[in-house]
């Protein structure tokens, strides 16, 4: 997963990888993914964003609406969001048959019903720890 231009430029420019992995959210937004995807397109490697649940509908919707328009487009991540986070988030995307649909509504195609947000309180959380103290992985 690659956070900026700078993570990936050597593994483009050496051809050594066919995807770049990478998630708008977490790489600077579309402005700075768009960066990217250019300069990965120079080296005709294409995009694979993520989109895996611990990202929003509201990700996975820009994630989208951005897959459609670049022209070195690859692979789009999915996995399904739980239904309770599908109601908070009612979305216009939709994924059949192994294809994505955007959607007509305007802008990203996600909202967000409040009330019903209200209902689930934020719990801060994090991802396990995968090294040991002194770097050695660890399976968490």
């Amino acid at each position: 997963m690659f956070n900026s231009i700078h993570d990936c430029r050597e593994l483009i420019q050496e051809q050594l990888i066919d995807y770049i992995r990478a998630t708008l959210v977490h790489a600077g937004g579309i402005t700075h993914v768009r960066r990217i995807a250019d300069f990965a397109a120079l080296y005709q490697v294409r995009t694979g964003f993520h989109g895996a649940t611990d990202l929003s509908p509201v990700c996975m919707g820009a994630a989208l609406h951005f897959d459609t328009w670049v022209p070195n487009f690859g692979i789009q991540e999915h996995m399904p969001h739980d239904e309770r986070i599908d109601e908070v988030f009612p979305h216009a995307y939709r994924f059949e048959d192994g294809h994505f649909t955007p959607g007509e509504t305007p802008g990203h195609g996600v909202d967000i019903d409040e009330s019903l947000a209200a209902k689930y309180p934020y719990k801060r959380a994090s991802l396990p720890v995968n090294r040991l103290e002194d770097g050695t992985l660890w399976h968490w």
